[in-house]
């Protein structure tokens, strides 16, 4: 098939590309560079350095290439930055959304897969994961946005007919995440313990995640190219881990021994979050098969050679 893939360039959206290659499809790439690499851009596809938040380009992109089926990876992914400045989030990641969903449809595209947010949608989580069927309750304006465009391609699926699968993400880590940027803590702190250096921690580290490995997450797409048509489907592992227990699982791997610098929490972080996936498994055959240990040492050892 022809995928065309938003963020092609970036961690998540690179990885999917490189397998989806592989996997004989022709693949083009929209990507505009601000936190995607040049250094990840795969030789086998189709690369187009431009911002979905600029439609007429879009437009173009689109009418030219006429993909069957488009994964939407393209964001402003930093949740502080979407506290910061939320007007800059909501163009990005909604008006940036309307238009791949406008150009999805103006140019007869079956399908979109949509990378949403598992990890800020639910607000606080309790003691059971919480499946498709719970309430939303984001408290960021990026998961606000995130939630916000998941009812745009249902009102694009109800209106104009256009396929969808939305997958929502836990806390996605493994090689190519941003080591310099502000999301990603799995990442970050790899580059810093393999300098010797300590690590940052905002609140009292026990805030806990579900973190579900980016091999994992290909795969989920890979399979919502036929499977889960017009379904909303949690990608998590059904477990968290504290930040300080991931520095401890580090600190082993990578034989840093610094203390972490414990700085206040910061506005917008949920204490904890995971997912139950239950739904991933009856409707794509999909389940997590890469676990915490075996994923972080994964991670580090790409950042020893990178």
């Amino acid at each position: 098939m022809k995928i065309l893939v938003t963020g092609g360039a970036g961690f998540i959206g690179s990885n999917i590309v490189d397998v989806l290659i592989e996997k004989k499809h022709k693949v083009v790439v929209i990507d505009n560079l601000s936190t995607g690499k040049k250094e990840n851009i795969n030789r086998g596809e189709k690369f187009y350095k431009a911002d979905i938040a600029d439609k007429k380009t879009i437009d173009k992109i689109f009418a030219k290439e006429k993909p069957q089926i488009v994964i939407h990876n393209a964001a402003q992914i930093d949740v502080r930055k979407s506290v910061e400045d939320p007007a800059y989030d909501a163009n990005v990641n909604i008006i940036g959304s309307i238009n791949v969903l406008k150009a999805c449809v103006n140019n007869k595209t079956k399908k979109i897969i949509f990378a949403s947010s598992g990890g800020t949608i639910y607000g606080e989580c309790g003691k059971k994961a919480p499946d498709e069927k719970a309430l939303a309750n984001p408290i960021s304006p990026y998961g606000i946005a995130k939630f916000c465009v998941e009812n745009y391609i249902k009102f694009f699926h109800l209106v104009y007919g256009l396929k969808y699968t939305i997958l929502r993400y836990g806390n996605v880590y493994g090689p190519r995440q941003d080591p310099f940027g502000e999301a990603g803590v799995v990442a970050i702190f790899s580059k810093r313990m393999l300098s010797n250096e300590p690590v940052t921690v905002f609140g009292d580290g026990k805030q806990m995640r579900d973190y579900v490995f980016v091999g994992d997450v290909v795969n989920a797409n890979v399979k919502s190219l036929l499977k889960g048509d017009n379904q909303i489907i949690n990608i998590g592992t059904k477990k968290t881990i504290s930040v300080l227990d991931l520095i401890k699982i580090m600190s082993k791997i990578t034989g840093c021994s610094k203390k972490p610098n414990m700085k206040p929490k910061r506005d917008g972080e949920l204490f904890k979050n995971f997912l139950d996936f239950g739904k991933a498994v009856k409707v794509l055959g999909w389940k997590p098969e890469v676990d915490i240990n075996e994923g972080i040492a994964k991670t580090i050892e790409y950042f020893k050679k990178n």
